[in-house]
């Protein structure tokens, strides 16, 4: 069946009024998941599978696919207004989303997520129906070295997320990789880091830490401040609601760079979409005209990672529907339904099940048409928060941010690391450390050591196997991302001698 043929066919199946409904169904439901931290579209999703087992499997994978696209846009609202990432993948929203709304821009934040989604999510979809088979092959190229490689280079974002100091971005850093590092060794089974605390064994989520470090490391620096903490200044009148005109000239390339990295990162198994809007906040931040805006609330780091985060989503159901190899968590329960279903993902799925495929693959176009019609006229609505008084919007911070952690966790142990996160942050805030760079080795230093160890198991412990050509390619590229700041710095030492020279 060719693709025109095969998108009609998508599009029958996806408007019948059943399809259509649960479309609608998984899109609110989706925006509502994101708003709320700690639930996440693999917990819900785990939640609604037993309910739906005996529902139509085209309608039912339509409207939880719908669920995980759209969570990660409605983590971007409380990422922007309170500081709070409601998925992992919105952290780097908080960046600069937060610093927008600060400056009054809120309204524009909001829009410009929403934007970036639907424009990465269609890109996303578009690229999922044209090259999913070439790219599933290209997917299997990656093992163990290769991924080891991939984690070494996002982490050499650090460079790009420090401050003005690289040396505490990288402590930051460290700090991350030793957090990702508690926990039980899954190869050993011994216990690292945990003090002795059973309830260490498992590791810390990363949620608990990044609403801890952003939301409440916030909370307690403004309470401290001397003078009386100012509300948040509300945009006025529709220009200040959404994007303006060079705000979508600025992010030209942001959508594209979004697309595309949060497309690739997704065709690769157990990258995800945190990882993708890292790379891509950071390629972002690379190839500015103005890096120094980054972090003080430049557009174009709400525009990046929200871009990549959509886009991932298109990319990670290349390998669950053509070669069976989910990626992430929701796509392993994913295909844990569709095995259930009676269907067999893989190389010959689209020819096997067309109607759920291409019915999939239109609803996703409906759904992301769907997530902007639906958030845009929210903006003004969720810009209203802004208006709460500072006694007001602490305590909701602090709310929102226990009873996300609680949802997640379900112990008091864990609302008690959510305190001592938040001392961390603000101890980190009064220091003038940067918090993304620790938030980034704890996500990349759990996959990073496994892919480490498994590549010296393959070799039988010969680090000659990181030198195969594509390892190769990505560790020379993170040098020459490590050496930027020196040349740079080495160039300014220069210029000043040169000119007491002179």
């Amino acid at each position: 069946m060719d693709i025109l043929g095969g998108l009609l066919q998508g599009f029958q199946v996806a408007l019948t009024t059943n399809n259509l409904l649960m479309c609608v169904i998984g899109v609110v439901l989706g925006t509502v998941i994101g708003v709320l931290p700690g639930l996440g579209p693999p917990a819900t999703i785990a939640m609604l599978l037993p309910l739906t087992f005996r529902l139509e499997p085209t309608g039912t994978m339509i409207m939880l696919a719908g669920i995980d696209y759209c969570a990660k846009y409605g983590g971007s609202t409380t990422s922007i207004l309170l500081n709070v990432p409601g998925e992992s993948s919105s952290v780097v929203t908080c960046i600069d989303g937060y610093q927008m709304a600060r400056k009054g821009r809120a309204g524009a934040a909001l829009g410009m997520a929403a934007i970036a989604s639907f424009i990465a999510g269609t890109f996303g979809v578009l690229a999922l129906m044209l090259v999913a088979p070439p790219l599933a092959r290209l997917s299997l190229a990656f093992s163990a070295p290769e991924y080891f490689a991939l984690m070494v280079l996002g982490l050499t974002m650090v460079v790009l997320l420090a401050g003005e100091s690289l040396v505490k971005a990288l402590l930051s850093m460290l700090v991350g990789l030793w957090i990702a590092g508690m926990g039980t060794d899954l190869f050993t089974a011994t216990s690292r880091f945990t003090f002795g605390r059973v309830e260490l064994l498992g590791g810390i989520d990363f949620i608990i830490v990044a609403i801890g470090v952003f939301a409440v490391g916030e909370v307690l620096g403004n309470i401290e401040a001397a003078k009386p903490v100012e509300m948040l200044p509300v945009p006025k009148g529709l220009r200040n609601l959404l994007p303006t005109w060079d705000d979508m000239k600025r992010c030209r390339f942001a959508f594209v760079n979004g697309s595309v990295v949060g497309f690739l990162i997704g065709v690769l198994p157990g990258a995800g979409s945190t990882i993708a809007s890292f790379m891509s906040y950071g390629i972002e931040k690379a190839v500015s005209r103005h890096p120094e805006e980054f972090g003080k609330g430049a557009i174009e780091g709400v525009a990046a990672p929200e871009g990549a985060n959509n886009a991932e989503t298109g990319g990670a159901l290349v390998p669950l529907l053509t070669l069976g190899i989910p990626g992430s968590g929701t796509t392993a329960i994913l295909l844990a339904a569709l095995i259930l279903w009676g269907f067999k993902p893989g190389p010959l799925f689209i020819q096997d099940s067309p109607a759920l495929f291409w019915g999939l693959v239109a609803s996703m176009y409906i759904g992301n048409v769907l997530l902007l019609v639906l958030n845009l006229p929210l903006v003004a609505v969720f810009a209203q928060l802004l208006k709460l008084p500072a006694y007001a919007m602490f305590p909701l911070i602090l709310g929102v941010s226990i009873v996300g952690v609680y949802t997640a966790a379900g112990s008091m142990f864990q609302l008690g690391l959510l305190a001592l996160f938040g001392l961390l942050g603000y101890a980190m805030r009064k220091l003038d450390f940067p918090t993304a760079p620790l938030v980034l080795g704890l996500v990349l230093g759990d996959a990073m050591e496994r892919a480490l160890r498994q590549s010296l198991m393959m070799s039988q412990g010969d680090p000659s196997i990181l030198l195969r050509p594509i390892p190769s390619v990505l560790l020379l590229l993170a040098a020459v991302l490590l050496m930027v700041p020196l040349v740079r710095k080495f160039n300014a030492v220069r210029v000043k001698v040169l000119d007491r020279e002179a």
